[in-house]
């Protein structure tokens, strides 16, 4: 609701965002980010925040959620405690890689982020917090500077933590940003080996990857095969996979690693979500309507894979457009006035046992 609708139509109505935000407080996801208390002279698609926390309807067990980049958004968004909760999460020396981002998406410089640390680091210490994440943005390569390199994020990785323990407080967690998608698979195993290897004593990741290049699903499972029972992994996704950034230069084609192909990849792996992937599909075509035009994910449009009495029939005419293949969920009726080239029924298949 936040990374995906602000790179949207500002004229998206508060009826339709309380529509999806409802609709997606029913999947089982637990944690949603609701929106961001900023100047809607930049971000006019977060203007109605207040409206929107106001009209939908709060599910238990969910987490809201919004972000605050600033005092003053941090004081509008007091005002909604509850029904939103304050972003649980280490404190952070955030600092981005590319000094052109961040003047293009904060007007400051990488200079006065690393300014700013001793404040954070002192605050960190009056509220008697004892442990604290590194935290780097941009942190694989820039569309305005090229590639970055593992020295360069080690270098600044390790400034980050000799300020914390400098302080006295314990690094346990590390935050990778990649709003420009420049992530690949091999590049997220080499950082996270060398986080592990460098300070063993970290085991809470956060990962926010963009897909603008394809390539933040696949980086995603590299991570999931490099850490290990008992670490923590937290990844920011967004429902259909929309998103992007107005200062990247990709604009909407920026992307994200889409819920539901997440929440699907980690269930084949073995591991348990608790989301419904049928009612998180529901909320995607919901999205897909608001916007009008098909969202950039892939198991809304094709379900997941077939099982059981899932399996598709073997007489099924011939499918070829993004609703006719939404027979997975819609049954028989979606495929229907198909092709059926063949002579005579196709008999029904022997099912093979992996496949139940």
């Amino acid at each position: 609701m936040r990374e995906g609708m602000q790179i949207e139509s500002a004229e998206i109505s508060v009826d339709d965002k309380v529509r999806l935000l409802d609709a997606l407080s029913q999947t089982g996801l637990k944690t949603i980010l609701v929106g961001s208390f900023v100047s809607p002279k930049y971000t006019p698609q977060m203007a109605a925040i207040e409206e929107l926390i106001k009209r939908f309807t709060p599910v238990e067990g969910v987490k809201y959620v919004a972000l605050a980049l600033n005092r003053q958004g941090v004081e509008r968004a007091a005002e909604y405690m509850p029904p939103l909760s304050p972003v649980e999460r280490h404190p952070m020396l955030f600092t981005h890689l590319c000094d052109t981002f961040t003047r293009r998406n904060t007007n400051t410089s990488q200079a006065d982020e690393i300014a700013r640390w001793p404040k954070i680091v002192e605050s960190t210490q009056r509220r008697g917090a004892t442990e604290a994440a590194l935290a780097i943005n941009a942190a694989f390569g820039s569309n305005f500077e090229g590639q970055f390199s593992l020295e360069q994020r080690m270098d600044m990785f390790e400034r980050q933590h000799r300020a914390w323990s400098d302080a006295g407080i314990a690094v346990t967690g590390a935050l990778l940003g990649d709003p420009m998608s420049w992530c690949m698979p091999h590049t997220m195993e080499e950082q996270l080996t060398a986080i592990r290897e460098t300070w063993p004593e970290i085991t809470h990741f956060y990962l926010h990857l963009h897909d603008a290049r394809g390539l933040a699903l696949p980086t995603t499972y590299a991570a999931l095969r490099v850490l290990k029972e008992g670490d923590d992994l937290y990844l920011d996704t967004t429902a259909g996979g929309i998103g992007g950034c107005p200062y990247c230069g990709n604009g909407r084609a920026t992307g994200m690693v889409a819920t539901e192909d997440l929440v699907n990849l980690l269930e084949e792996m073995g591991i348990p979500t608790g989301v419904d992937l049928d009612k998180l599909i529901d909320a995607v075509w919901l999205l897909e309507d608001i916007l009008g035009r098909p969202a950039p994910g892939h198991v809304a449009k094709a379900g997941a894979m077939p099982r059981g009495n899932k399996l598709y029939d073997a007489n099924l005419p011939f499918v070829e457009t993004f609703e006719q293949a939404r027979h997975f969920k819609l049954g028989p009726s979606a495929a229907a006035g198909g092709l059926y080239p063949w002579r005579e029924p196709i008999p029904t298949p022997v099912v093979h046992p992996a496949a139940e």
